[in-house]
């Protein structure tokens, strides 16, 4: 079939042809950010689930939700290279020009004044960042303690406060959370309280490994009742079948049922497995429909995408030992949790050695903990890649 109209798009946030089985979520941050708008009582959103289930794609339709609204915007990514302060900053810095663009008010003034000792402060406290603001004094005594808690706190209600005058909201949209060092999670969980105490227009929402519950409840013990949880898992059947039958029944193509039970069948039910099956049945059959031979014959197109693609990348990041740890756990099957006592059995260690390597890896986003000495892989499948491709013996190391 014709490649240029294949409609499955496997990629990392990029949206499918057909957004399957979500509703619910979009729903629920809809009404968030119609009642954060109005000043009401909203909880915050987070969006936790393993790597592959479209957390970033609901993050992007999210922004298209609050701008339907006339909210403010701004979604950034957390990354592994410098503090959150500098890029709250330049975040912070672009939405209260836009809300300076509604007609210059005392709050915007004050909020950019804010932001002024804000940046101030983070420039003492991590050196060299500079960035532009137009031309106003610091606001003397707020933002400027070089406490990050406190700062933040105060810089992010000077926000609602400039947003509630201007008779509008803003959304900061949070990708990669869970990338948040300890003190820097407490920060922003505290500045989200200080605004939902004072019912102000702000409102952030969050998407990040499964990791997140815990850090966020170890940081500040009343950040469950914060945010809005959301498990963002595997599609069901039905949803299964409307991912990938409604894009191609739109290209008037047939995909026969025994394929779309066994796609559902080989990837669990994630949304990436799922469009990268899409796009290899689409691009090796010749034409409609799309039967078992045709799956047949896109399988091992699509094991050696992922294997050599999704997979194999992550292993670049770790160390031996690491990888090492992984390879065990693979081995006692498919989980979804493993117990660290049978880790530790299978490398010939004590649990008490490999306490390090296992931290590093849930540091490095390849494991959580699931519950007290439970371990689970963030990367959907991967037990299987390990045990595929990992030919080395389970030797001491």
């Amino acid at each position: 079939m014709d490649p240029l109209t294949n409609p499955f798009a496997p990629g990392a946030g990029t949206p499918p042809p057909e957004l399957a089985g979500r509703d619910s979520i979009l729903v629920a941050a809809d009404v968030a950010v119609q009642r954060n708008k109005a000043c009401r009582p909203a909880r915050s959103l987070m969006l936790v689930g393993l790597r592959g289930v479209g957390k970033t794609v609901l993050l992007n339709e999210m922004v298209q939700i609050a701008e339907k609204h006339g909210a403010i915007s701004s979604f950034f990514e957390v990354g592994t290279n410098g503090p959150l302060a500098h890029t709250v900053i330049t975040t912070l810095r672009a939405v209260l020009l836009r809300l300076e663009n509604g007609g210059i008010s005392g709050s915007v003034k004050r909020g950019l004044r804010v932001l002024k000792s804000f940046a101030a402060a983070v420039r003492i406290r991590y050196g060299d960042f500079d960035i532009s603001i137009p031309d106003l004094d610091v606001e003397a005594g707020t933002a400027d303690s070089g406490v990050l808690s406190h700062d933040l706190a105060d810089l992010f209600v000077a926000v609602g406060e400039a947003a509630r005058a201007q008779k509008t909201s803003v959304v900061i949209l949070v990708d990669e959370i869970q990338n948040l060092v300890k003190e820097e999670i407490g920060a922003l969980i505290m500045a989200i309280h200080h605004t939902d105490r004072r019912q102000l227009p702000i409102l952030v929402i969050g998407a990040g490994l499964p990791s997140m519950i815990r850090l966020s409840s170890e940081t500040r013990s009343y950040a469950e009742r914060l945010f809005e949880y959301s498990d963002i898992g595997p599609l069901d059947e039905t949803a299964c079948r409307q991912a990938l039958v409604e894009p191609a029944r739109r290209a008037d193509v047939v995909i026969d049922v025994e394929v779309i039970t066994a796609v559902k069948e080989r990837t669990g039910g994630y949304p990436y497995f799922l469009q990268e099956w899409g796009y290899q049945l689409w691009m090796t059959t010749g034409c409609s429909p799309i039967t078992r031979d045709d799956l047949l014959t896109a399988q091992n197109v699509v094991m050696e995408r992922l294997d050599r693609g999704f997979f194999r990348s992550r292993l670049e990041r770790i160390t031996h030992p690491e990888h090492k740890y992984l390879q065990a756990m693979a081995s006692l099957g498919s989980g979804p949790a493993y117990r660290s006592g049978d880790i530790a059995m299978a490398m010939g260690k004590k649990t008490q050695q490999l306490g390090p390597v296992r931290e590093a890896l849930i540091t490095k986003g390849m494991i959580y903990s699931t519950s007290y000495g439970y371990a689970a892989f963030t990367v959907p499948l991967f037990d299987g890649f390990l045990r595929r491709t990992d030919t080395e013996q389970l030797s001491p190391w």
